[in-house]
């Protein structure tokens, strides 16, 4: 019997060896250890998660938040270290996004020709 959760472990160690990986993991070490960085991103991410979570309730966000978060995101984006972890990230999210193709490509083989 096949088991998937196997393969999918197998490449979560896979996963962790890339270099997108290992270069988002060195990013986030630097950021971790600079304290003015630290904060920035920390401040940045919970006014965007709180946004996130007021529009998910259906809120809608005030123009005021909005460009509060606007100002978190410049600020955090300023920062050499957090701007180099954010591009990092955004090549992680390359990666993970091809992963997640390949991964879909079976299910939508299915529906071709309807």
């Amino acid at each position: 019997m096949i088991n998937i959760y196997d393969d999918i472990n197998k490449l979560e160690a896979t996963f962790r060896n890339t270099e997108e990986f290992k270069a988002l993991k060195e990013s986030v070490e630097v950021v971790r250890a600079d304290e003015e960085a630290r904060v920035l991103f920390t401040n940045f991410r919970d006014i965007q998660m709180k946004l996130q979570q007021k529009q998910a309730a259906g809120e809608e966000l005030l123009e005021d938040e909005y460009v509060y978060l606007q100002k978190a995101a410049q600020l955090a984006q300023q920062n050499p270290k957090i701007l180099a972890m954010l591009e990092a990230e955004m090549s992680m999210s390359t990666v993970l996004e091809e992963v997640n193709r390949i991964l879909v490509k079976p299910i939508q083989s299915l529906y071709d020709g309807l």
